[in-house]
């Protein structure tokens, strides 16, 4: 994978993104609570703090835990709740080690379609349905995996042209539309439960 992406709106940071899958994992898994940018500079964020030039999925889930969760509250903070994040990335790299032996393109190699791989996808720690197929979109969008029945698998995420994630993101301008889309979205949903209530 060497791809150029900007999802962090951070050249160094994107750079580990394109080029590293356990990079663009573990950002995917931070992007929650915290604006999208911040999620995915963490894991250039990590790496620097842990001295090296990429994750290794081993070494992270061989760290001892507080130590770990120490190294994301530093301050600027990786996320918003370090403590929590630092467990969840740590699943997450536990689980890759256990079943894809530190490999994370291991979880699209081979792979039949995009059915399969969003089942892989969620049965990662972290990951729902719709992070899974968020990530899904992000692949087959950006990062060059697009085994057959990838855009059903997405969902709405895997539109050609939408704006509705981060997997859509290109540049500032799909960044403001796509974050035009989120505001929609909570907006109709505010609406829709002050309405039902």
């Amino acid at each position: 994978m060497d791809v150029t992406v900007h999802l962090a709106q951070d050249p160094e940071a994107d750079a580990l993104l394109g080029r590293s899958p356990l990079a663009a994992l573990v950002g995917m898994l931070l992007d929650q609570q915290v604006p999208m940018e911040w999620a995915f500079k963490g894991p250039r964020t990590i790496a620097d703090r842990l001295g090296t030039a990429d994750l290794d999925a081993h070494e992270i889930a061989a760290m001892d835990p507080e130590a770990f969760a120490a190294l994301l509250s530093e301050k600027p903070a990786v996320h918003r709740y370090p403590g929590s994040m630092a467990k969840r990335v740590q699943q997450l790299c536990q689980y890759l080690t256990e079943h894809y032996d530190g490999d994370p393109e291991a979880l699209w190699r081979g792979v039949a379609n995009g059915a399969e791989l969003l089942k892989r996808l969620e049965d990662l720690p972290g990951f729902g349905r719709q992070k899974a197929q968020i990530f899904l979109a992000l692949l087959g969008k950006q990062l060059g995996v697009a085994p057959k029945g990838w855009r059903e698998a997405a969902g709405a995420y895997g539109e050609a042209k939408s704006f509705r994630s981060v997997a859509d993101i290109t540049g500032p301008e799909s960044l403001a539309k796509v974050r035009a889309h989120k505001q929609e979205m909570k907006a109709a949903a505010k609406a829709a439960k002050a309405a039902g209530g």
